[in-house]
């Protein structure tokens, strides 16, 4: 068991990552609590409007579809440690502005709108440039390990961020938890600085000069030459456009389908994080890219326990489901940025990686709105199980043009346990 938390862990081991995840792990918590007081300060200002809730979502990640191309180009230019300064202190102030809006009782639904259209400004720049500045804290041997850490991290923080939350806002309003998010943005302000850069992983990264040439359109045409590049992206993308708007949901299926408060909204999420942060660190003794079959078989696993979330009858069911749920919501996710990240050249890193970030979050802004109003159409549950099916279907068309492409065949084995497995032309 010692060796295998060694194992686990052992990116933390490098001070400059250790620096970077406890950062993050602060801000996150801080991040999480603001969603959730968010979401309930909608539906308070726009009289449980779940189309207000779906515009908020659009308007935080519009940016993200918007700018995040850019970003990448900045991240294969500059120094991406300066960036993350910059971003996450653009950040904070935010932060801190809407929180005196929020305290002091003046905030209004167009306040929210703004809010979450400048902070998505900020994750637009700050998100790319993080996943791609990874690789230069741990270097590529410890690379899967570390991208798995972020994903616990972040997971970690959805857990102890909307537990939390839903406990203070019954007790104390949304107020003090807007104000709580702005204080722990300033960590990673302070753990950036504290990095030593002469310890950075920068030696496989292209001179300064060729730098300054790296254009996004040439990010672009090297991810379309790479099939086994573009095949998470696009699955990603369906997927995390319809069936990754959690946030969401989940928020219009505690109060408009079974009725219950924020302390219930913060146990859906919280289930929800606790199986994804058990797929996170299902995938950190990984040392090497995974395969397309693994990154395909997640997402089937994923969009199967979505669909059936969304047809669940009763609160139980739902509690019961979200966890499974969350594990190969992350897992999925996990396996398909590792099989990128690990496939991709280092002068191109920022960009596909800003790619990979448009994919997962800058669908929303076209999703969110539409899963809105099928929430508030059809009903909170119709909303995800109709992602499910979509993301269901897209998954499987996606192995069936796999299969087709590499000759390999499915095949069942039913003893000692049912399974399936992939055979190779080879293997035959």
């Amino acid at each position: 068991m010692q060796a295998k938390l060694s194992t686990m862990f052992q990116s933390l081991g490098v001070r400059n990552y250790r620096l970077f995840a406890t950062g993050q792990l602060i801000k996150l918590i801080g991040v999480w609590m603001m969603f959730i007081a968010q979401d309930w300060l909608v539906l308070e200002l726009s009289d449980n409007s779940a189309t207000a809730l779906g515009v908020v979502t659009a308007l935080q990640f519009t940016p993200v579809l918007l700018l995040t191309l850019l970003s990448g180009r900045l991240a294969d230019r500059y120094d991406k440690r300066m960036l993350l300064f910059v971003a996450n202190a653009f950040w904070t102030v935010l932060a801190l502005g809407m929180s005196m809006l929020v305290v002091t009782g003046v905030v209004r639904l167009w306040h929210v709108f703004a809010f979450a259209a400048l902070l998505g400004v900020a994750n637009a720049v700050e998100t790319p440039v993080r996943q791609a500045f990874v690789s230069e804290l741990v270097g590529v041997t410890l690379l899967p390990n570390a991208l798995s850490l972020n994903a616990a991290v972040f997971n970690s923080a959805r857990i102890v961020g909307p537990a939390v939350a839903g406990l203070a806002i019954a007790a104390f309003d949304v107020g003090p938890v807007f104000l709580v998010t702005a204080l722990s943005s300033i960590a990673p302000l302070v753990n950036v600085v504290k990095m030593r850069p002469a310890e950075l992983h920068r030696k496989d990264l292209p001179p300064a000069g060729e730098r300054d040439q790296a254009r996004v359109v040439d990010g672009l045409r090297y991810v379309a030459r790479r099939p086994d590049l573009l095949l998470p992206m696009v699955v990603m993308s369906v997927i995390g456009m319809s069936l990754f708007n959690f946030q969401l949901t989940l928020a219009a299926l505690a109060k408009t389908v079974f009725q219950t408060g924020a302390a219930s909204f913060g146990l859906f999420s919280t289930v929800l994080a606790v199986g994804a942060l058990v797929g996170a660190l299902a995938g950190t003794g990984r040392r090497s890219r995974p395969s397309v079959w693994l990154v395909l078989g997640a997402a089937i696993g994923c969009a199967s326990f979505g669909t059936l979330v969304g047809l669940a009858p009763a609160y139980w069911m739902v509690v019961a489901l979200l966890p499974p749920t969350g594990f190969f919501m992350i897992f999925f996710a996990q396996a398909a940025n590792q099989r990128v990240q690990l496939g991709v050249d280092a002068s191109f890193r920022g960009r596909v990686m800003a790619l990979w970030v448009l994919v997962f979050l800058g669908t929303n802004p076209v999703g969110a709105p539409i899963i809105g109003w099928t929430a508030e159409t059809f009903g909170a549950g119709a909303s995800i199980w109709i992602g499910g099916l979509i993301s269901l279907a897209t998954a499987l068309l996606a192995l069936t043009w796999q299969l087709r492409r590499s000759g390999a065949r499915l095949r069942l084995r039913v003893l000692p346990m049912p399974r399936f497995y992939v055979v190779s032309p080879r293997a035959e």
